[in-house]
């Protein structure tokens, strides 16, 4: 039989063994599904602390509950480990591994380029391998695939190789691996053809597209179409500021068009793995061909503005109370980069704490996710007990994120001054003077 039949057969039977490499936000939701559809699965991290708590049935992701991972462990579904020679028994691997900006702006392949020299000394024939981490477009074809042809390996002939991007958003309710359209582009036809055998296993859609450059391009289109519209409605919110209007009031009434409008909101700036991050690996790549990518380059200065204007909103509202912030008691209410989530990676609420800090306020923060926080290497907070009395203690509250747990009345009745990021307290009325953004 030949080499794809026999890996497509393997896998409608689910007698495959699926490697996923990067147990984070987005491999273990992958693993899981993946265990779930019958499949044994092999996840691979170089965290120590993730493989034993995995193998110990211990859930680190929110969005995939131990009681979910649990079962699959012990059914030996699921199985967790550091040392990437377990893949050698893998039909398939996914990577799912980090993909972070240099100081520079520039990408950091490191992780990639790790995984993928581990995997080229395990690959064999009929493997199949799959790049999930966003990037650059071209890294499928520069980096992956080349370590892959100095082995002897032929992509689509005896080896298979595709990029389908992570989706993963963490915290949303309705949207999950399973039903989230998947992109898939392979290196050739038969790749994609295989690849996309192996996702319509565990997702319901799938959107075959015709190269790994594009799929790649895909990824970087959605989260730059974020971030520059975030920009845009982060710039009006300055401009109403200036012309003393309701930007809230502004967009709820715009988003009341049926057609050519879809509403976005302002905030104190991007946080998050994706929208501060993924379009600058096209900036990046468009370098390279003597392209300036100036949508980019400006949304992504607009929004990294943003912690600074929330600064400036909280200096001037205690100034109206006759304070200085220096020697001020602010309470940050929420530090992760998102509602219910516990992921602080690449937050506005460290650059406002940060700040602040600089200009002498004594922080204190509390998140019901986020139990310590690092500022930078000197600068380490605990989060401190919500309770009325910390509310009282306090000169201003800033609201960061709106986790769904608080009870914003209570807030307001409390507090002596809220300047509010994210229109949280609009719906209730308290004691609280409220600055909105």
């Amino acid at each position: 039989m030949p080499i794809k039949d026999t890996l497509l057969a393997r896998l409608a039977n689910r007698e495959a063994r699926i490697g996923i490499v990067g147990l984070g936000y987005v491999g273990l939701p992958l693993a899981v599904e993946f265990a779930e559809a019958g499949f044994t699965v092999i996840g691979v991290d170089v965290s120590a602390d993730k493989v034993a708590r995995i193998n110990q049935g211990e859930s680190y992701v929110p969005d995939i509950p131990s009681e979910r991972l649990a079962p699959l462990v012990a059914a030996g579904r699921l199985h967790a480990t550091d040392d990437y020679d377990a893949l050698r028994q893998a039909d398939a691997v996914s990577i799912c591994v980090p993909t972070p900006l240099r100081k520079t702006k520039d990408p950091d392949m490191s992780y990639v380029i790790e995984a993928m020299a581990q995997i080229a000394a395990i690959c064999h024939e009929g493997m199949l391998i799959v790049l999930e981490s966003t990037t650059y477009p071209g890294t499928t074809l520069e980096i992956i695939l080349p370590r892959l042809l100095t082995n002897g390996f032929r992509a689509g002939e005896n080896v298979f190789v595709a990029f389908s991007p992570e989706r993963i958003d963490p915290g949303n309710q309705h949207y999950s691996v399973r039903n989230t359209p998947k992109v898939v582009g392979g290196v050739t036809p038969v790749c994609t053809e295989v690849a996309s055998a192996l996702y319509s296993t565990a997702v319901d859609h799938l959107v075959p597209v015709s190269s790994p450059t594009s799929a790649e391009m895909v990824k970087l289109l959605e989260n730059t179409f974020r971030a520059v519209n975030i920009a845009l409605v982060n710039e009006m919110a300055l401009m109403c500021d200036k012309l003393g209007v309701d930007v809230w009031e502004v967009i709820h009434a715009a988003a009341t068009k049926p057609f050519g409008f879809m509403p976005f909101y302002p905030g104190p700036g991007l946080g998050g793995h994706c929208i501060p991050v993924d379009p600058h690996y096209l900036s990046w790549k468009l370098k390279t061909l003597n392209y300036n990518a100036r949508f980019i380059q400006l949304a992504s200065e607009i929004n990294t503005s943003m912690p600074e204007y929330v600064v400036d909103k909280v200096v001037d509202a205690l100034n109206d109370d006759c304070k200085a912030v220096r020697g001020s008691h602010i309470v940050v209410i929420g530090v992760a980069y998102k509602p219910n989530v516990d992921d602080t990676r690449e937050s506005p609420a460290l650059d406002v704490i940060s700040l602040l800090h600089e200009r002498g306020a004594h922080i204190s923060y509390h998140d019901p996710y986020v139990p310590k926080l690092y500022i930078d290497a000197q600068v380490k907070l605990v989060c401190a007990p919500y309770s009325t009395d910390l509310l009282e203690s306090s000169d201003c509250v800033v609201i960061i994120t709106n986790h769904r747990a608080y009870d914003w009345q209570h807030m307001l009745d409390h507090s002596k001054l809220i300047v509010d990021t994210r229109h949280a307290t609009a719906a209730v009325q308290g004691r609280a003077r409220v600055v909105n953004l």
